[in-house]
C-alpha cells in the first residue's frame, strides 16, 4: 500500500470514529468469508462491519481522539461502525457470536466512553428505541382512553336525561317536563362517582 492509499485509509477511519454512534471491536480469526458476509447483512441498518488494518487503524483512533481501543487491535481484526441503534446493533452482533464462537467481542464506543465487552453483551439486553417507543405510545393511549372515557360517561348521562325529557314534552305537553327537569337537576350529583374516579386519576387515586 502506497504513502497516499495510507494516508487516505487513515483519514476514512478517523472519519468512521467521529460520525458514529459507537464502534465495536471484533476478532474474526476462522471465520469464512461467507459468515462474515451473513454478519454484514444483520447489521445492515444499523452498523457496518469493516475489516480492518491493525496499524492504521491505531493511526486513525488516535487521530479521533479515540482510546478505548488501545492495546486491543492485535489479531485478525474488524470494526463495527454504528450509524443506527447501538442497541439492535449489539443485539446482532451478540446473537451471531452465539451462533458463530469464532466471532469474539473485544471491546466497544459508545458516545466516547469505553465499553468492555460485557458492557456490550448488558447494551444487547436492552429494550430497542423502537420496543420503548412503542410501550410509551401504548400507555399513553390507555391512559388517555381512560380518561376520556370518565369524562364523557357524565357528559352520556346528561344527554340521555335531555332526550327523554324532549319526548315527555312531545307525547304530554309542556306540563309533564318538570319531573324531567328535576332530573336534569340531579344529574352532577348522580354522576358525582365518575367525578370521584376522575380526581382519583389525576391524583394517584389509592393505589398510588
Amino acid at each position: 500500500m502506497s504513502r497516499a492509499d495510507k494516508s487516505a485509509a487513515i483519514a476514512e477511519l478517523a472519519e468512521k470514529f467521529r460520525s458514529s454512534n459507537a464502534a465495536v471491536l471484533t476478532e474474526y480469526r476462522g471465520l469464512s468469508v461467507a459468515q462474515i458476509t451473513e454478519l454484514r447483512g444483520a447489521l445492515r441498518g444499523n452498523a457496518t462491519y469493516a475489516v480492518v488494518k491493525n496499524t492504521l487503524t491505531e493511526l486513525a483512533a488516535k487521530e479521533a481522539g479515540v482510546t478505548a481501543f488501545d492495546g486491543q487491535l492485535v489479531g485478525p481484526s474488524a470494526i463495527a461502525f454504528v450509524e443506527g441503534d447501538p442497541v439492535e446493533a449489539a443485539k446482532g452482533l451478540r446473537d451471531f457470536a452465539k451462533a458463530n464462537p469464532l466471532l469474539v467481542i473485544k471491546g466497544g464506543l459508545l458516545e466516547g466512553k469505553a465499553l468492555s465487552a460485557a458492557e456490550i453483551t448488558k447494551l444487547a439486553d436492552l429494550e430497542s428505541r423502537e420496543v420503548l417507543l412503542a410501550k410509551l405510545a401504548g400507555a399513553m393511549n390507555a391512559s388517555l382512553s381512560k380518561a376520556v372515557y370518565l369524562f364523557a360517561a357524565p357528559l352520556s348521562q346528561t344527554a340521555r336525561v335531555v332526550d327523554a325529557l324532549r319526548a315527555k314534552v312531545e307525547v304530554e305537553g309542556p306540563a309533564a317536563a318538570a319531573p324531567a327537569a328535576e332530573a336534569v337537576e340531579e344529574t352532577p350529583a348522580e354522576t358525582a362517582p365518575a367525578a370521584e374516579a376522575t380526581e382519583d386519576v389525576a391524583t394517584g387515586g389509592d393505589d398510588a
